[in-house]
């Protein structure tokens, strides 16, 4: 084989000019922070970007038993719209890639499907919802009603069995948004957005969710901090509600060693029909769950959300609309799940929804709690 002269005196240079090469670009790639490194978290959204039977067609270039697979009537993916996706994040045939950031806002109300419950489609997912500015401002609110006859879910006659935790506190329910409130108990309230209160309020369901749990066994802390007065104190708005409310759950892990279980209870700003479920002649609170995608710990939530979704799915048919991320382009995509591998997002029902179904559903949701983590345990 004849190799010119010129090269051959020149393939130096090449070996050492590929070798500088591999030294700076490694280097460039491991002063990044960990967070901007290639990762498997990070890899694993790159490729849901794909589907499914996209990735299978590339397979099959190397290998064609993956072809097989494939349905008969599907078709190889365009190449042209591949590429578009690749250099612009521009999906064909999903209009919201292509808007999403250029409207004001819009942000908010997108999110990522990762379990579709019945009835759920980008319709009708949980989005941010602040308080009216007169309520952080001075703390005007509603009066109340149809509340007398609520027992404070704190206090129960029957006390349940001794915690299976010796007494441990291994759960930590906490409100970030505590204003948020339902229509049903504030009297004159015709406006989804005037649906909040200083005490009649999610809290009262995590209290209930808290009960729940203590009686299946799971010694269960909840916080019932009023966010609204702690961000007044600080002189900011309801976007560092996140930051504070993680301080409190800090604090509370730091009192308690094992305490895992991390569940933020919110209420959706839907209306009353998207989210109330009947099951066996009794009304419900439909459930939602949502993960933040951008954080260490986001595989792991998720698969807690997947199972817990499944578990309400063979009780209680119907309850969850699903499980949701949003990263921080679509939310603020922590929502302090980083302290654990076992930290939840949870919206309980919406603003139409009355806390008798808010009670029947924190029972149903302690029962699936409860056999996850005994079940996780065990392991």
């Amino acid at each position: 084989m004849f190799i010119p002269q010129f090269l051959l005196r020149k393939l130096p240079l090449y070996i050492i000019g590929a070798m500088v090469f591999i030294v700076l670009s490694t280097s460039f790639v491991t002063s990044f922070e960990s967070k901007y490194r290639l990762s498997s978290s990070s890899l694993h959204h790159w490729l849901t970007e794909f589907s499914g039977e996209a990735l299978v067609y590339v397979l099959g270039f190397e290998n064609r038993y993956f072809s097989q697979a494939l349905p008969e009537k599907s078709e190889p993916p365009s190449v042209s719209a591949v590429m578009l996706e690749l250099a612009t994040s521009i999906k064909p045939g999903d209009i919201r890639s292509l808007l999403g950031n250029e409207l004001p806002g819009f942000a908010q109300f997108d999110s990522t499907i990762v379990v579709a419950g019945e009835g759920t489609d980008y319709t009708n997912i949980a989005h941010e919802s602040p308080p009216p500015i007169e309520f952080l401002m001075d703390g005007k609110e509603a009066d109340v009603q149809n509340v007398e006859r609520l027992q404070d879910p704190g206090q129960t006659d029957d006390p349940g069995n001794p915690p299976p935790s010796a007494g441990k506190k291994v759960a930590y329910i906490y409100h970030s948004h505590s204003w948020e409130s339902f229509i049903p108990h504030l009297k004159g309230v015709k406006n989804p957005d005037d649906a909040v209160h200083s005490k009649v309020n999610i809290t009262m369901v995590g209290k209930k969710l808290g009960q729940e749990l203590e009686k299946r066994g799971i010694g269960t802390v909840v916080d019932t901090t009023n966010m609204t007065d702690l961000l007044r104190k600080n002189n900011t708005d309801y976007k560092k509600s996140y930051p504070m409310a993680r301080t409190l759950v800090q604090e509370a892990m730091a009192e308690n060693n094992g305490m895992k279980l991390l569940f933020d209870l919110h209420r959706d700003s839907l209306g009353r029909a998207k989210t109330t479920r009947e099951i066996n002649g009794k009304s419900y609170a439909k459930i939602l769950f949502v993960v933040g995608a951008s954080n260490p710990n986001y595989e792991k939530n998720e698969q807690m959300a997947r199972e817990l979704h499944s578990l309400l799915e063979k009780k209680y048919p119907g309850l969850s609309r699903g499980v949701i991320k949003k990263n921080k382009q679509k939310g603020n995509g922590v929502y302090n799940q980083d302290l654990s591998s076992q930290a939840m997002l949870i919206e309980f029902g919406g603003v139409g929804n009355s806390f008798e179904e808010l009670d029947r559903s924190a029972e149903a949701v302690a029962d699936a709690i409860a056999e996850y983590y005994f079940k996780d345990a065990k392991q």
